[in-house]
């Protein structure tokens, strides 16, 4: 049987050392905001618009300088990471992995989309609950976007 293959756009952000994560309402696991590139849609803009919907946030994508900018082109917020995920034994996501920081904590998800979003400190990271790959991709998230202590 042939296996189907979708691109999506997954965000960790950060806000004053922590990360938000939210609980999947289907998957039933706790998750970075995410999900499917709509058609015509830019990965990036993706990312931002997924962060959005799930948590309520405004974020700015962190990143690499860009440096192709011309009449013809331009280059893209390069992702931190690019995953090949099983979804199941047919389907699998090319997720585009973006670090972002937040410009506040307070979160305010669509109930359609997230009925839990909780913040991350680094020592939290550790509940077993967390996947292993959510925990080191939110550790770097962590490492990569430095901020100011919580007031």
């Amino acid at each position: 049987m042939e296996i189907t293959r979708h691109f999506t756009a997954t965000t960790f952000v950060v806000y004053k050392n922590r990360t938000v994560l939210h609980f999947h309402k289907s998957l039933k696991m706790w998750l970075p905001p995410g999900g499917h590139i709509d058609r015509d849609e830019r990965p990036d803009h993706a990312a931002i618009r997924e962060v959005k919907e799930e948590t309520g946030l405004d974020v700015k994508l962190v990143h690499e300088p860009t440096l192709i900018a011309s009449e013809n082109a331009i280059e893209l917020p390069p992702p931190r990471h690019l995953l090949l995920e099983n979804i199941n034994a047919f389907h699998q996501h090319i997720d585009l992995i973006y670090f972002a920081e937040a410009f506040s904590d307070d979160v305010k998800p669509d109930k359609n989309e997230s009925t839990e979003v909780r913040w991350f400190t680094e020592e939290e990271l550790s509940d077993p609950d967390l996947t292993e790959d959510v925990r080191i991709l939110a550790r770097e998230a962590l490492h990569a976007i430095r901020t100011s202590a919580p007031e």
